[in-house]
């Protein structure tokens, strides 16, 4: 029956996914690399047909709480004045601010809070070798425990391990969109509830000071356009140089951010890209989430697809009997038109408009904010944002 499942990966998809399995009447188990569980993160936004995810969750309230209120952005110049903004409404909650914004780490506590009480957490801990014999999968972890599930799933991100261990290298996977992301938490001692993004006249390169749920910090966003880096993802002291070198030249607030860059502890810096994949799926192992279908943050979708996809996978599985191969067809079969309306969302021209390359393109841009809210096809905008975001969940009774 398949009951027992691996999960490797403690962030949104596989807390969310456990949560499923457990109500379904699987036994999850879930490993987390980290030595802890983890706090903190980029702020995240949940859109559409997420709101119904935590909703029949029952987790509606408790993400409401944990949420930033961020209002909306603002777009400045080099001396801080506002040029152009867009408030939430101003997409109804599409835009580049979604309608609920809260910190990645925040919404995990929600769904490990909401989960450990009946399932196994591994902490500091990562599979190192899976075995599947056809009856179950024998799993290798790196502290030298070995275990058998009856099935196992990779929630382990763009750069996923599970991904690489049972369909091969990331490098036949990603796509890169064609940029570059960095951030940072930064003490901030100002009441602000919108971002405040810079854009440099020349160069694709963007900075973004935006709140976070604490009255005392905010998080500091950098993005660049460039051709793929080679770089050790490991190595966040060069990961730094490469912003530090980057940004040099530039002002408006990045001299000292930039100072605040090196003492941070939870600097994170990686491609903006996709992960494009012909089948989910290899016997008793499956992906989820970005390890199988990262829309990337251009979307604004990845969190949707995580906790969609995770209500889907459990659901197909219970609706199967527990038996895998129909489990896992249906769930691809669910998934896929949502997973390639988001993945396309990601392409139509956001890149330019988060990192305008010159400055005829960054006036263009104020001014076309500036009339967004007066023009009559606004609604046609909302509608094509939405339909990225378009799913009918199917009823899995518990």
């Amino acid at each position: 029956m398949n009951r027992s499942v691996l999960i490797n990966g403690a962030s949104i998809a596989g807390p969310a996914l456990a949560f499923w399995l457990r109500r379904h009447g699987f036994e999850p188990v879930v490993v987390e690399r980290a030595p802890a569980f983890r706090e903190g993160g980029h702020a995240i936004d949940l859109r559409g047909v997420a709101h119904e995810v935590v909703r029949r969750m029952d987790l509606s309230a408790e993400v409401r709480r944990a949420s930033i209120g961020t209002r909306g952005m603002s777009f400045v110049d080099a001396s801080g004045r506002p040029r152009a903004s867009m408030p939430v409404e101003l997409l109804g909650g599409e835009g580049a601010v979604g309608e609920i914004e809260i910190l990645r780490g925040d919404l995990s506590r929600v769904l490990y809070d909401a989960t450990r009480g009946d399932t196994e957490y591994i902490f500091g801990d990562h599979v190192t070798a899976l075995a599947d014999d056809g009856d179950g999968v024998e799993v290798r972890f790196a502290g030298g425990g070995r275990r058998r599930f009856g099935l196992v799933v990779g929630a382990d991100g763009i750069h996923s391990a599970i991904r690489a261990l049972v369909f091969g290298q990331e490098a036949g996977f990603a796509r890169h969109l064609g940029s570059y992301t960095s951030y940072f938490t930064i003490p901030y001692p100002v009441a602000h509830d919108r971002w405040d993004r810079y854009h440099t006249p020349l160069g694709g390169r963007a900075v973004a000071i935006r709140p976070t749920a604490r009255p005392d910090e905010a998080k500091a966003l950098f993005g660049f356009t460039s051709p793929p880096l080679s770089y050790d993802r490991y190595d966040a002291d060069r990961q730094k140089k490469i912003i530090a070198d980057r940004f040099a030249d530039v002002g408006w607030e990045v001299p000292r951010l930039l100072e605040a860059m090196w003492e941070a502890q939870d600097f994170y810096f990686d491609t903006i890209g996709q992960i494009h994949m012909d089948r989910w799926s290899s016997g008793r192992t499956v992906l989820l989430g970005d390890a199988a279908y990262c829309p990337s943050a251009l979307s604004g979708l990845g969190t949707s697809l995580a906790l969609v996809g995770a209500y889907v996978l459990a659901g197909e599985l219970a609706a199967a009997g527990g038996d895998h191969r129909a489990g896992f067809a249906g769930y691809e079969r669910e998934m896929r038109g949502y997973v390639t309306a988001s993945q396309a969302r990601a392409n139509g021209g956001e890149t330019g408009f988060l990192f305008p390359k010159t400055k005829a393109h960054v006036l263009m841009r104020d001014m076309m904010l500036r009339s967004l809210p007066y023009l009559p096809w606004r609604g046609l905008i909302v509608k094509r944002l939405q339909q990225a975001d378009a799913i009918t969940l199917k009823d899995y009774p518990s």
